[in-house]
């Protein structure tokens, strides 16, 4: 019998079977390293995304520090460490990971904060394409680290920070219009502690977040609109705004601006601003007494405050009011202060302003601040006044802090010294012949007072 065999066809079977077993080999092999890549992927971009917010931990370590114990170097605990570049750094580890950041503070006024993250990668090193600013150094080979940066400027706090800021458009279009700044604690730049022209420095600046826009019938309306004004300090508007001078402006130092050189020095503008304006909450919740009418010799007064405390008054505040103790006054409804009537705070007293009404209209004499000191009058809007018109005959020494308020200025006295303090405001619109002088030696009466001006993330790589 003859056997026929089946070599040829097995062979080829075989063949079949294990070129068979090859394309599935690849292809499962292939989608193994494409899962691989996009987990490899997926892992960097988290990697990559965890760093801002370990380096905005570094940023809140640094505004708390400055928020409770100020600039003073004495202030610095052991665990901050000053650095060769000038600054103080403190490392803190961010999570079960492996993720820390350094954080420093360069002791400027106002201090600025650069704030760096290391986060492990999970992978060797490699080039991460779009990661432009980071960078996979630092560290032991076999654990890198994925580094981003971001640097903070601040400003000296919203109420105190700088002659004026506000939300939206500042107009200082009125005639005259002067912008500087004076120390009243320090004899070189004040007079007995009043501000003098001789003496004027140049931190008078003006600050909004607003951008630039259109009025209702079509015409320009910018952020910052500074005229004819002269500014011895900066200027900031938010991002798309514009700081719009004439040729009679001029912004700088005071070299720059006792020279009448129009326009803006440069250095000396920005439109990064972002200043954190908070809100203004309640003074207090219980345990205040009701001002009450009082008179002095043939002087007869509305409201007699002679003892320090709190107070409130659930109606319109107006007539002639003499405060002469440390006082915290909430008024409910509107304040209007009208022909002959004034707010005058005696000699060695102080005055702290809510109001909660929408209005406030002060013009009569207006705010009689007899101490000369601005700190001793703040004025302060809660979220519910939107609107302040000061047409007051006298000199205003105080502070404004009304977040959602649109403040008006108008008139001016026929000297220098028209308004001395700061403000702080939703808008801010001048009429008229008008002179600021922020006095700096606010920022530390209101302690601490530092926030967030601009925001920004930097090379990584730099020193």
């Amino acid at each position: 019998m003859k056997i026929r065999t089946q070599s040829q066809t097995q062979g080829s079977v075989l063949l079949v079977s294990l070129l068979t077993a090859s394309v599935i080999g690849i292809a499962l092999g292939s989608y193994l390293t494409l899962t691989s890549n996009q987990n490899q992927s997926v892992f960097r971009s988290m990697t990559w995304n965890e760093g801002i917010p370990v380096a905005e931990a570094g940023v809140e370590e640094a505004l708390t520090q400055i928020h409770y114990y100020g600039t003073g170097a004495t202030n610095f605990s052991a665990s901050w460490t000053w650095g060769l570049d000038g600054c103080y750094h403190k490392k803190r580890s961010v999570g079960a990971d492996g993720a820390y950041y350094d954080v420093a503070i360069k002791l400027v006024e106002p201090p600025v904060i650069t704030s760096t993250a290391y986060v492990p990668t999970p992978l060797t090193r490699s080039t991460a394409f779009g990661m432009i600013l980071g960078t996979a150094s630092s560290g032991a080979t076999s654990n890198p680290y994925v580094k981003r940066r971001i640097q903070v400027n601040t400003s000296g706090g919203s109420a105190h920070g700088a002659a004026v800021v506000s939300k939206g458009p500042i107009n200082l279009s009125g005639n005259n219009v002067t912008i500087d700044s004076f120390i009243s604690t320090d004899s070189r730049y004040s007079t007995n502690g009043m501000y003098s022209p001789a003496l004027a420095r140049d931190h008078g600046d003006v600050i909004t977040n607003g951008k630039d826009g259109l009025t209702s019938n079509g015409k320009p309306l910018y952020a910052l609109d500074v005229g004819d004004a002269d500014i011895k300090g900066h200027v900031s508007t938010g991002p798309n705004g514009t700081a719009h001078i004439t040729s009679g402006g001029s912004v700088g130092d005071n070299a720059w601006v006792n020279a009448a050189t129009p326009g803006v020095e440069s250095g000396w503008s920005a439109n990064d601003a972002n200043v954190d304006i908070q809100s203004v909450a309640e003074p207090f919740s219980g345990n205040y007494f009701t001002p009450m009418p009082g008179q002095i010799g043939k002087v007869k007064y509305s409201y007699l405050i002679d003892q320090s405390g709190n107070y409130k008054l659930n109606s319109t505040l107006s007539g002639k009011i003499l405060v002469r103790g440390d006082v915290t006054l909430w008024v409910t409804g509107d304040v209007s202060i009208g022909t002959g009537e004034f707010i005058e705070v005696a000699p060695g007293a102080s005055l702290k302003l809510y109001v909660s009404g929408a209005s406030t209209v002060i013009g009569g004499q207006g705010v009689v601040n007899d101490t000369g000191y601005a700190k001793n009058f703040q004025y302060y809007g809660l979220p519910t006044n939107t609107s302040i018109d000061y047409k007051g005959n006298s000199t205003f020494t105080g502070t404004v802090n009304a977040p959602q308020a649109d403040v008006k200025l108008g008139g001016g006295g026929t000297t220098d010294y028209d308004f001395v303090g700061s403000m702080v405001a939703n808008s801010v619109t001048m009429n008229g012949h008008f002179h600021i002088h922020y006095d700096e030696a606010l920022q530390p009466a209101i302690p601490n007072g530092y926030l967030v001006a601009s925001w920004n993330e930097v090379d990584a790589n730099t020193p």
